[in-house]
This record gives C-alpha cells, structure tokens and sequence, in this order.
C-alpha cells in the first residue's frame, strides 16, 4: 500500500481502539490492542503521517527512535525496594520509570491531554539487551514495571533489512502480535503532499517529467547510492534559501540532499533550465494578464516538457496565493468570537441595547459590523478597562493553547500560524488599548477614548477584511489569466486537462475554487467530463462492436 492509504488505515485503528463503551471504558482491552507496525524505505513519510493523525485526531503524540535506547534506558534503572512479607522484611527488586513511560505522563501534564499516539520508530533496530523485552511491551504494553498509561495506542515503525544494515528480523512470536503494514513509496501520492507543503516548483516539475528518480536505492561500486522523498523536501528548502539570498545553485548543494550523481547531475541541469524559462517566460506577465507575444509564440512550439515545466510555474504560483487567502481566511474567521467578546466590554451586544457582530461571513471573506454604544450608564474608563482586561485574558488563552497543542506534538503548521496571526492581531490591539488608557490617566476625555477604542478594533479588522478581498480579488484575476494563457497557448493540448485535474486535487485551490468560485475552472471541468464520458460510450460501443 502507499503512505496514504497506510494513514487512513492507521487513523480508523486508532480510533477505534480509542472507542468507548456505555462505562467509559475501552472497547479493545489493552491486551488485544495489536500495535501497527509500519514497514517502509526510510525517507517515504511515516513519521510525517503520524503527526498528521494526531492532528486530526486531536491527541498527543510522543515519537521515540529505538536506535539508541539501551535496556536501562527503555526499561528503567533497578534499585533495592524494602518490604514487609507475613512479617519479615525483604530486599526487593524494583525500576525506576521507563524514560519512554515518563515522557508520556511529561505530555499528558504539558497539554491537559490524556490520549494520544506512542509512535516508536526504527523498533527493529533496538539493541540485543533490549530485544527479549520487546514481546512483554508489544503484548501488554509494559516497560519494565510500568504499563503505557491507557488511552495511548502503539504505533511502531522501521525499514527492511536492505535498507538498514542494524534491523533484526522479527520471529513469528513477535510478528503475531503486531499488525503488519508494508509501504511503498509513491509519487502521485507524495505530490499531493509536497504542494500542499509547498514543494519548489523546480523539484515537483523535475519530477513529474523523471517519475522515476522520485525513489532511487541502488548498490554502486561506490558504495550505496540513494534518493528519498524526504531528500527531495530537504532540497526543496535549501533551494528557496539560496533563491531568497541569490546565491549560486551548484551540483555540490544538490548531492547533500540527493545521492545519486546520475540524479544530480540531471536535476542541477534541470533547475537552471527551470530558471531560464522563467526569465523567459516571464511569469508573472502571464499572470498578470499581459503575456508577450514572443512567449504565447514560443509556448505554442514549446516541447511538451517545456510545457508542463511552464505549467508547473504558474500553478505554483497562483497555487501558492490561493493558500494564502485560504489562511487569511482561517484566522480571520477564528478571530470573530474574541472581537464579539471584546466589543461586549465596551457596552456593545451584552444587552445594553446594541449589538455587536464581527466578520459575518458572506461567502466572499467576512464583514465586521459594530452596533452603536449601548448608552446606559457605564463609565467610558470602566469600558475601557474591562476591554483591556479581556483581552489580557484572551491572549493568555491562546498562548496556553498554542503552547497544550506544540507540547502534545499535534499541532500542525497551518494551525500554528492561524493561532499566531490571531495572537498577534489580539496584542497589537492590546498595545494600542494601554496606550489609550495611559493617556486618559493624564487627563483625556473618558467617553470620547472609550469610543475610540471601541472604533480603532473595529477599524483595523475591517482593514484585515479589506485586505483579504482585495487578494482574493487579486487572485482570482491571475487564475483567469491563467486559464486564458493555457486556452491560447495550447489550445486542446492535455495541458488543459493537467491544470484541472491539479486545481482539484489541491487542498487549497479546491477550497479557494469552492469558496469563491472560477468560471474558467468549472467550463473547462465539465468540457473535460463530458469529453470523458463520450470516450467512454465510444469504448463501449467498440467492445459490442456496434
């Protein structure tokens, strides 16, 4: 199976472990509890899917490498325990808790989470003092004296002997009580991945025209020759560095994430073959709706790996835009509950006769819309005061979740930078709030600052709002430019079909397309399943021989 398909069979077994009777307790006892064990070529994405799982999931997760644990380590220290038995003492023999055993209970305290993921990867690299010990753990999910606190499932992981030269194969005792996943590694999948992440252009169109170096494990006569999928996302981030600091690409920067010098060598020649139609091309003219003639010219004569390179520019960029307002978006909308709330303190929408409403979605972004002040009575300072207040509370609040979220190991980058921008927004507004009330202190106006308070965050949220319609606008535009080069560039060439089919499968552009719609997108969506289905009646009339 692929790594996809392996998450979602991982995903649906934690679950279900992890499912409840009427009593609050576990369906599947711990002793039935099969850990997974996920066999796979390093470098293809195991330990990247189960931070995934824990993310969706909204558990914890605790990884572990066995490489380097030893039977002290894993297992605990002994010492001498004295006790009492039908009135004798006794010297006993006791551990110290597992270093693995703590750091779950350290996670459980950090974050407030009581369940969550035990990923151990490379479990069948562990030492040979510590491998007896394995069958206790894998059946009954001890370390030494301690069991792995309930609510936490066992996952495991580690390469095939070919890859790794420390893997001890596993008896039948062991491997009965595990289930068994093997993986392969797979482009089309890792695609999927990498342009969600962001993948340079230049690795993803190299690959899409050399599938075939995607995975590279090859023996030379120099030694073990090889190209893995977290080589190539490594590269990726170096490549946007060198870029941002104009410094020189060279094969030698190349081979320090892929090693193979027959892959090398290609993707170097590749990457500035890659740079050159850009310059030429000029992308961000095509974008912008005004292609040159020469490059419409040369597009229409263009090789068709020249093509899908180009293909592959622009996607990568309207790509990368989309995601932005999609993020915009998210943030924006997470923070219209604490402005309602914030409002409230100014005597807005808690029953003083007005309301308050922030950023009401209207499938175009959002609207923040402020009633008028509630004029009941309450002193401007006393407003302005409890407006402060809250907000300390509220940044407090999203700190300890940011913080619950890195320490349970399941927050996700996209998450991370929501909660940040939403942090953000809340202290700046805190500042500005002080700022205010130090200067009534000197002597200011009570109403006229309690007012204005309440006008500077509603003014600079509808700023936000502003800004992500006028990017979503933005790239709406450059999506039709895009469409509009490929119609006149390549006519009814497949270009058309690969554009489609990567704007659907995109997580952002598919959201972006939903939520605020493509004329483009969706003509040339049903062109395109329509010429399907007809291919499909002509096939079938062929096979009745009609």
């Amino acid at each position: 199976m692929n790594i996809k398909q392996a998450k979602e069979y991982i995903k649906n077994s934690v679950s279900l472990y992890l499912k409840k009777d009427e009593f609050g307790d576990y369906r599947v006892p711990v002793v039935r509890q099969r850990p997974i064990f996920l066999l796979g070529a390093p470098g293809i994405g195991k330990t990247a899917i189960m931070e995934q799982i824990a993310q969706e999931l909204g558990i914890a997760l605790v990884a572990y490498s066995m490489t380097h644990h030893t039977r002290q380590s894993a297992l605990g220290l002994p010492f001498i325990e004295k006790k009492n038995y039908g009135g004798k003492e006794y010297s006993v023999s006791e551990y110290t808790m597992s270093e693995i055993i703590a750091s779950i209970y350290d996670v459980m305290k950090e974050s407030g989470m009581k369940e969550g993921i035990l990923f151990l990867d490379e479990i069948n690299c562990v030492s040979e003092t510590l491998a007896p010990s394995m069958l206790q753990f894998l059946q009954y999910k001890v370390f030494g004296r301690h069991a792995v606190p309930e609510g936490w499932v066992i996952v495991t992981a580690g390469n095939p002997p070919e890859y790794n030269k420390s893997v001890r194969e596993f008896d039948v005792v062991t491997m009965d009580r595990l289930k068994l996943l093997p993986v392969e590694p797979d482009y089309r999948i890792w695609k999927e991945y990498a342009t969600e992440r962001g993948v340079h252009a230049a690795v993803l169109n190299f690959l899409d025209l050399k599938k075939e170096y995607f995975y590279v494990m090859e023996m030379t006569t120099q030694g073990r020759s090889y190209v893995t999928a977290r080589g190539w996302e490594d590269l990726s981030e170096i490549l946007k560095l060198y870029e941002e600091e104009e410094l020189e690409v060279s094969e030698s920067l190349v081979e320090q994430y892929v090693r193979n010098p027959k892959v090398v060598k290609e993707f170097t020649a590749y990457y500035d073959l890659f740079n050159k139609y850009k310059k030429d091309y000029r992308v961000e003219d095509i974008l912008a709706g005004t292609p040159s003639v020469q490059a419409l010219a040369r597009a229409k004569e263009a090789s068709f790996d020249e093509r899908l390179s180009l293909l592959g520019m622009l996607l990568d960029k309207v790509q990368a835009e989309m995601k932005d307002v999609m993020e915009q978006t998210a943030w924006l909308s997470d923070l219209r509950a604490p402005l309602k709330a914030l409002l409230a303190k100014a005597g807005e929408g808690n029953g003083n006769g007005a309301e308050a409403k922030a950023g009401e979605s209207n499938g175009n972004g959002a609207e923040a819309k402020a009633g008028e002040s509630g004029g009941d009575g309450v002193r401007a300072k006393d407003a302005l005061a409890g407006m402060i207040e809250t907000l300390d509370q509220m940044i407090e609040g999203r700190r300890k979740i940011l913080f619950n979220l890195q320490s349970a190991g399941s927050l996700s980058d996209e998450d991370k930078r929501k909660h940040k921008r939403v942090l953000r927004f809340l202290e700046e507004r805190r500042k500005e709030l002080f700022l205010r009330e130090f200067a009534e202190a000197e002597g200011g106006a009570e109403k006229s600052l309690a007012e204005a308070a309440s006008s500077l965050i509603k003014q600079k949220y509808n700023g936000e709002i502003s800004r992500m319609k006028q990017d979503t606008q933005k790239t709406g535009e450059r999506l039709h430019a895009m469409f509009s080069f490929v119609e006149q560039a390549f006519q009814n060439g497949n270009e058309m079909l690969i554009l489609v089919t990567e704007l659907t499968v995109g997580k952002y552009s598919s959201a972006f397309i939903a939520n605020f719609g493509s004329e483009d997108y969706h003509r040339h969506n049903e062109e395109l399943m329509l010429s399907e289905r007809q291919s499909n009646l002509k096939g079938k009339i062929a096979e009745l021989g009609l």
